[in-house]
């Protein structure tokens, strides 16, 4: 695979457009895209919540994305949840989203976090080996429980 070269920053309101189709994108590889109901007016009204990093490439088009909020587990305390990471097909394998979970990692830890959580499709086994090779633990103990509004 070809390596492309990237730079990461910090989402930003011009990125929304790109990122509504990169969630449907997303949303269709993780075979629910049924559940994808957000929109760019949503995400506008929103913006203050929608935090995380871009990798662009020279002609600053978005190659991915990593969206994260911060938590508290009662446990071990402040912590960062890592929503999505996304890599558009044509650039997986190539370093981009190891660049996007570096980024994350590293702010989780300017930010005194105690740990990053994320979650992975138990069908998605190349994630599941990417993953422990950056020295996760991945565990099948806890389930989701959703209450949609």
């Amino acid at each position: 695979t070809t390596l492309f070269r990237s730079t990461i920053r910090k989402i930003d309101e011009r990125d929304f457009l790109v990122l509504i189709s990169l969630f449907k994108e997303f949303a269709l590889f993780e075979k629910l895209p049924e559940k994808m109901t957000n929109s760019v007016e949503q995400m506008l009204r929103e913006k203050e919540y929608l935090t995380g990093f871009v990798a662009v490439n020279d002609a600053d088009e978005i190659l991915g994305y990593a969206t994260y909020f911060f938590g508290y587990y009662t446990w071990i305390g402040k912590s960062l949840y890592m929503d999505d990471l996304y890599v558009r097909p044509d650039f997986r394998g190539a370093g981009v989203g190891t660049k996007l979970i570096k980024e994350v990692i590293a702010f989780a830890k300017a930010e005194n976090c105690k740990k990053l959580r994320w979650q992975v499709s138990e069908w998605n086994q190349p994630a599941i080996d990417f993953y422990k090779s950056l020295g996760a633990n991945v565990d099948a103990v806890e389930s989701n429980c959703d209450l949609v509004f």
